[in-house]
């Protein structure tokens, strides 16, 4: 009895198209083809085979990477747009909170020198404020 895997979140399985492809992946590899190719063929006589072959290989890869790379089942163009416009253009946010330990820290160091300097007065008036004070 063969056994075939099936996974468990069915949203996740591709159609595949041709050869085993997405049909992003097809297009995509299509492009780079319909790049590379002919810029191979037209250059390797006026800058050498060698240098052909990695122009050729530097203008193909971006559309390999566009066409394989996915994060959290975005592609690579929602990701990079996701990106930029976090890194570009932050928005106004709409709440921002008060750090309440920065005043706790101004009071209590007020405390501390209102009880070095004042002496018994001092903490009196301090116990007062602070029976005062809502909870």
């Amino acid at each position: 009895m063969p056994f075939v895997p099936v996974p468990k979140d069915l949203t996740k399985v591709k159609t595949k198209v041709a050869l085993n492809l997405t049909k992003r992946q097809l297009i995509s590899f299509s492009i780079a083809g319909a790049i590379g190719i002919p810029t191979y063929l037209f250059s390797r006589t006026a800058i050498g085979t060698d240098a052909a072959v990695f122009l050729m290989i530097g203008l193909m890869l971006p559309f390999f990477f566009f066409a394989m790379y996915e994060k959290d089942g975005q592609p690579a163009e929602k990701v990079a747009r996701n990106f930029l416009r976090a890194k570009l253009w932050p928005g106004v946010r709409p709440y921002k909170t008060e750090n309440l330990y920065r005043y706790l820290e101004k009071e209590g160091t007020a405390i501390v020198h209102q009880n070095q300097t004042a002496g018994t007065a001092g903490k009196a008036a301090i116990s007062r404020r602070e029976k005062c004070r809502p909870q």
